[in-house]
This record gives C-alpha cells, structure tokens and sequence, in this order.
C-alpha cells in the first residue's frame, strides 16, 4: 500500500524497484557485516560454536575481507544510485555510515562494555527508519507539507520495537558467549558486571518493551483493532512474558541460545504485525 500524503500529485519514492533496490542494499551491507564479524571473531567463535564457523569452513579467511568490501561497496553503491535516479536525498551516505559502524563494531566496539549492543540495536532500527528517511527527505527538503504525522508515528513505534528488542537479545547473546569472550579480553555486560545483573538489565528492558506494548494495544482496542490486539497478545507479548520467565532460570549457553531464538521469532512476529496497518489504518 503506497503512502497517502494529502496531495495526489505527489508520487511515493519508494515504490517497486526503487523499494527493491532500497531492500538489496541493506541487506548487502548487514552481510557484509556478518562477515567482518566473523572474521575478527574466529578466535572467540571456535570457543562458544565451532560447529557454525563460516569464516575458514564456508569462506577462506582470506577471501574474507574482499566480501566484505564488494558487499558494502555494492550496498553503498545501490544508496548513492537510489540518490540520483529518485528524490531520495543522502542514501548513499547513510548506507556508508552504517557499512562503517558495523566495520567499527568488529574490530572495536563490540569488545566495550554496552557500545557494542547499543549500536546494533541503533542499526536495527535503523532499517525500519531509513524507508521513512527516503519518503520523506525529499518532502522535507522542498518544505512540503508531509500530511503524514500518522505515518511518522507507527515508524517510529516500530523502530522502538526493534531497538529495545534487539537489545535485550544482544545481552543474551553475550551471556551465552561469555566463555569465548571472557578469553579474548571482551568487556561485556555479563563479564564486567556479572551474570545476575546482566539479566536484570535484560528483564527491565523487556518489562518496558511490555508495558508499552500493552498500553499500545489498550489503544487498539479503543479504535477496535480485535484482530490486531489479540495476535499482539498472543504471539508478541506472551513469548515475550515466556522469555521473562525461563530467563532467571537460564545457566547454561544452549539455555541461553534458546532464548535468543525465540527472541528473534518475537522479533518477525512484530514487524510481521505491520500487515494490520493495511486493513485499518
């Protein structure tokens, strides 16, 4: 469903192959580093799972490096290409900040204690903000009235989602790798503050992500979204509260390993709940 923005002359940005591309490009640069990750983690992935090694077992490590760079540089060049052939204005830029980042986390940030989640969870968000950022910079730039306030507001609810989502799972993530990284001199939160308070800053962050999430959903049912309030209920909140609960209980890493899947499950159950919007909104 193509945006409405008050104005019938004014034609979406993203739409049909420029949508596509916009896809591509991100997905481009997240492979591109998953596998600079994996490159300087071998040392610490032969340690918590050597059984899912991609880097030597899939790619030679010393094709490693010239992946990475054709995928970013195919990403950024999908941007700066989207930037001149539609209104999008600074794509290009951005997709070459994010390609950085994520080259900065591997090598550095991951190692320091909460940067590393903070930054991941940051891009994650970033993926459902930057459709936005392109229907919208152009609008912006010639000061045209966006009429869509409601638009803006449903993004950023689901970038919300997906930042705090994302961030509860990285600290599970380093609670189930905390062996490999403990020998490797990484600073996570586990590590620097232990295993207890890890999972509390865990916890706190998924009572909020609940709280909102009702509080969203008693909203919903003010406009009468029954449909949407009960799958909310039933396949984002109550994993959610499920997850809560094993979490205190969870020792070991395939424990914790088990929380991170269904955590991503969580993940594709809510922004899989966008189809709602397409019915009601």
């Amino acid at each position: 469903m193509m945006p409405v923005f008050g104005k019938a002359s004014l034609v979406p940005n993203i739409h049909g192959t420029a949508f596509l591309l916009l896809c591509i490009s991100s997905v481009l640069i997240a492979a591109a580093g998953y596998i600079i990750n994996d490159y300087f983690d071998l040392n610490i992935d032969q340690v918590n799972k050597p059984e899912k090694l991609v880097v030597e077992k899939i790619i030679r490590r010393r094709w490693t490096i010239a992946w990475h760079l054709l995928l970013s540089l195919a990403g950024i060049g999908i941007g700066f290409y989207l930037d001149v052939t539609t209104r999008i204005r600074f794509l290009g830029v951005a997709n070459f900040l994010c390609a950085l980042l994520l080259f900065l986390y591997s090598i550095s940030l991951k190692k320091k204690i909460l940067l590393g989640n903070i930054l991941i969870s940051l891009l994650t968000a970033w993926v459902i903000l930057v459709v936005t950022w392109c229907e919208n910079s152009y609008l912006i730039n010639k000061k045209i009235d966006l009429g869509g306030n409601k638009i803006l507001r449903i993004t950023f609810l689901y970038a919300g989602f997906a930042f705090i989502i994302s961030l509860i799972r990285e600290v599970i993530k380093d609670m189930e790798d905390i062996e490999g990284d403990r020998k490797y001199g990484c600073r996570t939160i586990p590590i620097v503050w232990g295993m207890n308070a890890a999972k509390i800053f865990a916890s706190v962050w998924m009572v909020v992500l609940i709280a909102v999430l009702i509080i969203v959903q008693m909203y919903a049912l003010h406009l009468g979204w029954w449909l949407s309030v009960a799958y909310c209920l039933l396949v984002i909140v109550a994993p959610l509260l499920w997850i809560f609960r094993q979490l205190f209980s969870a020792h070991t890493p395939p424990d914790f390993h088990t929380l991170s899947s269904f955590i991503k499950l969580v993940m594709f159950t809510g922004i899989l709940s966008m189809v709602f919007f397409r019915y009601y909104a």
